[in-house]
C-alpha cells in the first residue's frame, strides 16, 4: 500500500507549485485521478495519454507548450525514457503514481500500491482520493474505482448518498455495479466522452473539475451536449460489435478482432467477461500492421499473456485478470494458439 507520509508528500507538492501538468491514463480511473488532484488545488492543466502502453516521448512538446513548473503522471504503467531526460533537462520536478507492475524510475516520485507491505493494488483514483481527503468528492474517486472494476472501502457510504444512481444490492457486485446502476451509465458515458476530439475533450474536462454531483453529468444541456452526441455516435458502433463478439463465446476461450477508426478493446472485453465471467476474453483491435488488445478472465491472464508474447515483437502487461498487450497483426494467430495451449482445461 502507499504510505501516509508518501501521500503527505504529493500533497504538498500540489499545494507548492503554481503550474502542474497532470498527465493521465486515457480511461476513467486516469480521469477520475486526475480531476481529484485537479479539484483539490484549484490549478494546472490535464493531457489525457493515449499513446500505449507508455507515456511516450512525444508528450514532451506538451512541456514546452504549457510550461508547468511540475509534473503528475497518473495511472500509467510506463513512462518513456525520453519524456523523463526532457522533464530532467527542464528540472521539472515528476511526480508518478500508478498500480500496475512496479516501474520505479529514480528521477521521479514514485507511489504505488504494490511496492511497500502488505502489497495492494487499488486504483489510482482511490489514492488521489487518499491524497486529497476531500470527502465531497468521494463520487469522483468512486467512478473511477468502479471503471477499474473495484469497490472501494467507502462504497455503502455513497449508495446512502446517491441511492438512486446505486443500490448496496448492485455494490455485490462489480459487474452488476458497473452495467447495472446509473454510476455505471456515467462510467460508460465519461469513457466514450474520452474518444473526441482534444478540443471537446478538454471542455469535457472543463465542465468535470467545476461540477459539484454526478447529478450533473446526467442532465443533457448545453454543457453535457457534445458529451451525449459523442455517445451516442460510438454507442450505435459499440452495440453492433458486443452483439457480433457474443457469438464468438463457443468455448472457454472468447477471441474476437474488429478494425476501424476508433478502438474499444477495453470497454468490449470488460463487458463481454461481465456476460462471460467462465470464458477468457480476448478483444483485439487491429490498425494498420498492429494490435492493441485486451484481456479478462478469472484466472491469470497476465501471465498467460507474457508467456504468450515472448520472443515476439509485442509488449503487454497490466493486472492478474485484467491486462493489455501490442503484437503485430501478422502474430494474431500465433498469439491464439499460445494462449489456447497455456490455459488449463481449455475446450
Amino acid at each position: 500500500m502507499i504510505t501516509q507520509k508518501e501521500m503527505d508528500v504529493v500533497r504538498d507538492m500540489l499545494i507548492k507549485y503554481n503550474s502542474p501538468l497532470f498527465f493521465f491514463d486515457n480511461d476513467v480511473d486516469g480521469l477520475s485521478s486526475f480531476l481529484l488532484l485537479r479539484r483539490f488545488c484549484g490549478k494546472g492543466k490535464g493531457v489525457a495519454i493515449k499513446s500505449f502502453p507508455d507515456l511516450s516521448k512525444a508528450y514532451s512538446r506538451k512541456l514546452y507548450e504549457l510550461r508547468p513548473d511540475c509534473i503528475f503522471i497518473l495511472d500509467k504503467p510506463l513512462v518513456s525514457k525520453g519524456f523523463l531526460d526532457k522533464a530532467k533537462e527542464l528540472n521539472l520536478p515528476v511526480v508518478w503514481v500508478d498500480h500496475h507492475a512496479a516501474n520505479h524510475d529514480d528521477s521521479t516520485i514514485y507511489l504505488n500500491p504494490l511496492m511497500n507491505k502488505p502489497k495492494s493494488s487499488e486504483p489510482v483514483s482511490y489514492w488521489a482520493y487518499k491524497i486529497t481527503k476531500n470527502k465531497s468528492d468521494d463520487w469522483v474517486s468512486f467512478i473511477g474505482c468502479l471503471a477499474d472494476w473495484y469497490i472501494p472501502d467507502f462504497a455503502k457510504s455513497i449508495a446512502k448518498k446517491f441511492p438512486d444512481l446505486i443500490s448496496e444490492e448492485q455494490l455485490k457486485s462489480v459487474g452488476k455495479s458497473l452495467y447495472e446502476s446509473k454510476f455505471g451509465f456515467i462510467i460508460k458515458l465519461l469513457s466514450f466522452g474520452l474518444k473526441d476530439r482534444t478540443s471537446n475533450v478538454v471542455n469535457m474536462l472543463k465542465f468535470l473539475i467545476e461540477i459539484q454531483t454526478p447529478y450533473e453529468i446526467l442532465k443533457q444541456n448545453t454543457k453535457t451536449k457534445q458529451v451525449y452526441h459523442r455517445f451516442n455516435q460510438i454507442n450505435r458502433h459499440y452495440t453492433k460489435l458486443i452483439q457480433k463478439a457474443k457469438t464468438y463465446a463457443r468455448s472457454k476461450l472468447l477471441f474476437f478482432q474488429y478494425g476501424g477508426s476508433l478502438s474499444l478493446s477495453a470497454e468490449l472485453s470488460n463487458e463481454l467477461y461481465y456476460n462471460f465471467p467462465d470464458k477468457v476474453v480476448v478483444v483485439a483491435y487491429l490498425k494498420g500492421e498492429k494490435a492493441n488488445v485486451s484481456i479478462r478472465g478469472n484466472i491469470n491472464v497476465r501471465d498467460i499473456v507474457l508467456e504468450s508474447i515472448k520472443d515476439l515483437d509485442a509488449s503487454g502487461g497490466g493486472h492478474e485478470h485484467a491486462c493489455g498487450a501490442t503484437i503485430k497483426v501478422e502474430d494474431l494467430p500465433l498469439f491464439k494458439e499460445r494462449i489456447i495451449r497455456l490455459m488449463p482445461k481449455i475446450k
